[in-house]
């Protein structure tokens, strides 16, 4: 409830706010619709040129890098085995 009469009472400043600084709130968007613009359109470039190089690394036959790819499968099983072997043991 206390959140419900807070966000009213927010809503109806911000109204009234914004009927008194009509001005300094269209010049505030004015500066920040084209620095909103120009930081998407730079991330869409850096996301279509990395899914870009993702396709021609998958035409040549490269395989994307994978973290950790390197490990050894066997080691990890391994390694799981003796954690489950210490849990059961803990529970004991």
């Amino acid at each position: 409830m206390k959140t419900l009469i807070g966000g009213a009472i927010a809503a109806v400043i911000g109204v009234i706010g914004l009927a008194i600084w009509c001005n300094a709130f269209l010049q505030l968007l004015a500066g920040a619709i084209p620095v909103m613009l120009l930081m998407g359109g730079c991330l869409a470039l850096y996301l279509g040129f990395d899914e870009l190089k993702d396709t021609w690394q998958n035409e040549n036959g490269v395989a994307p890098a994978v973290a950790g790819a390197d490990v050894d499968v066997d080691k990890v099983k391994k390694e799981n085995e003796e954690l489950k072997k210490e849990i059961e043991a803990l529970k004991k």
